[in-house]
């Protein structure tokens, strides 16, 4: 799914925690260096890498927060992933924090030192999970192009029960979708052979991102787990899932896509 905090469609947290990982987890080992080789400047070195570790990863934190929001399929198993990355990432962030304002008043300790390597420990930790969220979840992985279309979204707010423009008759070719969050829930709009459907965004398995899956054939894919569902009547086509998806009555009215009965 494409990252919601990007330039020119490349995602900006990624490429920002490897400043953090490579400052902290060093800052580290100078420090423990320094103790145990009675090398006094190198504690110095270790002071200056731990700033800019603790600076690097709030920089880091920013879009990985909006990115969170924005992009995670709420009530998912991506979801939990995603907020015990980012806990895990700020824990350590404070201890940081903490061994800083205690080096400012004095040395290396082992206080310290075990402060450190607990925050680093829950740095690799949380490095895995972000690591599952990418390959697994596909967060911040924007894999549209050619006939699949870009990644294409919009935000509606609409009175209950009264139908709604959510597109133009033309935006989208066959088998491309589209997500659309009307009065807050998680809409696809699809095209298919037998023209514009309308169902709910998560898989009723995991709750994975339709919208950010493939739609082949009158059905869309999953792609956390493969579950496949009619886009007409939102029937289980293959599992894992056991469950439909909610379906809307969509129709075209010249030059725009409306749906009929948006949910409250």
């Amino acid at each position: 799914m494409k990252s919601f905090a990007n330039v020119k469609g490349h995602p900006i947290h990624p490429a920002l925690i490897p400043f953090p990982f490579a400052f902290l987890p060093t800052a580290l080992l100078f420090d423990a260096g320094s103790r145990v080789l009675s090398r006094p400047a190198w504690a110095i070195t270790g002071f200056h890498l731990l700033q800019l570790g603790i600076l690097s990863g709030l920089v880091a934190a920013v879009p990985g927060v909006l990115d969170f929001l924005m992009r995670v399929p709420p009530a998912s198993s991506g979801r939990k992933r995603a907020l015990q990355h980012g806990v895990l990432n700020v824990s350590a962030i404070v201890m940081f924090a903490i061994v800083w304002m205690l080096r400012r008043a004095g040395s290396v300790t082992v206080l310290t030192l075990a402060l450190e390597f607990i925050a680093v420990a829950a740095l690799i930790y949380s490095g895995t999970l972000g690591g599952t969220l990418v390959t697994r979840n596909l967060i911040s992985v924007d894999h549209r192009h050619a006939n699949a279309g870009k990644w294409s979204e919009a935000r509606i707010t609409a009175p209950a029960g009264k139908p709604v423009v959510i597109a133009r008759a033309d935006e989208l070719e066959r088998d491309q979708m589209k997500l659309v969050i009307v009065n807050g829930r998680r809409l696809v709009l699809a095209r298919t052979g037998r023209g514009y459907q309308a169902f709910d965004d998560g898989c009723t398995h995991r709750g994975g991102s339709l919208a950010d899956g493939v739609c082949i054939d009158g059905a869309v894919q999953c792609l956390w787990h493969g579950s496949q569902f009619d886009c007409t009547t939102g029937e289980v086509r293959s599992g894992p899932a056991k469950k439909k998806i909610r379906t809307y009555e969509v129709k075209q009215q010249k030059d725009d896509v409306l749906l009929v009965s948006p949910p409250e």
